[in-house]
């Protein structure tokens, strides 16, 4: 099989060295000929399910961090592919996680602050959306506000991030079955109108529960609703105070997922905190949260390896602070500084486990992911932008 594929990506490479890339007449069917066979090729990989992890403001240094302040691996180092990530956004070199997360869930740079739109103000169909219109399962966890920037961008189309209340209304506009994380507030308490979403999601055949009334780590999901869990009213706690729902969740959702459609599904899970304790200049915060998020990673990779049809992928939206391990660190004492209390520009690393993993490696720019998952799932492969 794969002798058959290389075979016919030469000869298609030949065809386009032969017509010449500026043959209006000829370029779109080779195009469409190129995509059919990356599609055939991701077909026979059997890739059904497709996690994306992010962790926010998770560069090369935080996860050294982390993984030198224990004496066991990471579960991170299970991974089989590692490249790195170009992160720019499209109008500035340093990117926001509203930009970032869109280069990842429409494959298109945008402007710092804009969610699933691109720089002239239109919405971005989403990797979360188009996975929707193949009846695949959707599902979004993260340790932020679920209308935080990086969710917001698979599951909304705003000029900007702030537009918290818009975003959360929006969610009334698709039908993502599973939604884990904090900002309760947003849905029943709001100032820009007298809206219950809380209410309006039941009625639209939503599980809704929350932390107030129900412990995370007793909920029993339902079978074949779709659920939402509010973690918190506004942002969840860091975990280094009590929060200990993600590892729990990223072991829950796929086979919540799994078990609501035959056809495949699409789940992203964001380790929103990491990027907070970057912003604070904190190293033992970003330690607590990068370990929280690796335990997640565990849960993925576990299920990934029972089922054998999920492609993992673990990546950044950016690095935040510049931080650095200092000379006289030790193992479990760690020496770091910071650069800055913002983001920085340079590139994060990419983790793949699965079948497809291998296109992970080497150096991609962030939209790349994009195009790599949309062609994973079996959808025509377009061109990068």
């Amino acid at each position: 099989m794969k002798v058959l594929l290389t075979l016919l990506a030469l000869s298609t490479s030949s065809l386009l060295n032969a017509q010449g890339a500026t043959s209006d007449s000829t370029t779109p069917s080779i195009i469409a000929e190129i995509s059919m066979l990356r599609d055939y090729s991701a077909e026979s990989q059997k890739i059904r399910n497709v996690i994306l992890l992010i962790g926010d403001g998770m560069g090369l240094t935080q996860i050294t961090a982390g993984m030198y302040s224990q004496d066991q691996p990471l579960n991170l180092e299970r991974c089989t592919a590692t490249g790195l990530i170009k992160t720019s956004a499209a109008n500035k070199l340093i990117t926001d996680s509203a930009a970032g997360a869109t280069a990842f869930s429409c494959g298109r740079k945008t402007n710092n602050g804009m969610v699933g739109m691109t720089p002239d103000g239109q919405p971005c169909q989403t990797i979360l959306e188009l996975a929707e219109t193949r009846g695949m399962a959707t599902g979004i966890v993260t340790t932020s506000t679920v209308v935080h920037a990086t969710p917001a961008s698979f599951i909304s189309h705003q000029p900007s991030r702030n537009n918290m209340e818009e975003i959360a209304a929006e969610m009334l506009n698709i039908e993502v079955d599973l939604v884990i994380g904090g900002g309760k507030k947003y849905f029943d308490r709001r100032s820009s109108d007298e809206r219950d979403l809380i209410a309006e999601l039941v009625d639209k055949g939503y599980v809704v529960q929350d932390y107030f009334n129900h412990e995370f780590d007793r909920i029993v999901t339902p079978p074949f609703e779709n659920f939402i869990f509010f973690t918190a009213d506004s942002d969840p706690l860091p975990a280094d105070q009590g929060r200990s729902y993600l590892p729990r969740a990223a072991s829950m959702a796929p086979e919540f997922l799994q078990a609501h459609t035959q056809n495949g599904f699409f789940l992203m899970i964001e380790g929103g905190q990491i990027d907070w304790g970057g912003h604070a200049n904190e190293a033992n915060y970003i330690i607590s949260e990068f370990l929280d998020f690796d335990q997640a990673i565990g849960q993925v990779l576990d299920f990934a390896e029972r089922d054998g049809q999920t492609l993992v992928i673990i990546t950044a939206d950016h690095e935040t602070g510049g931080l650095a391990i200092n000379p006289g660190s030790k193992r479990n004492s760690l020496i770091t500084a910071f650069t800055s209390d913002y983001h920085t520009a340079v590139m994060v690393p990419i983790f793949a486990f699965g079948p497809g993993s291998e296109r992970f490696n080497g150096i991609h720019d962030n939209t790349r992911v994009y195009h790599l998952m949309r062609s994973a799932m079996g959808f025509p492969e377009v061109v990068s932008e």
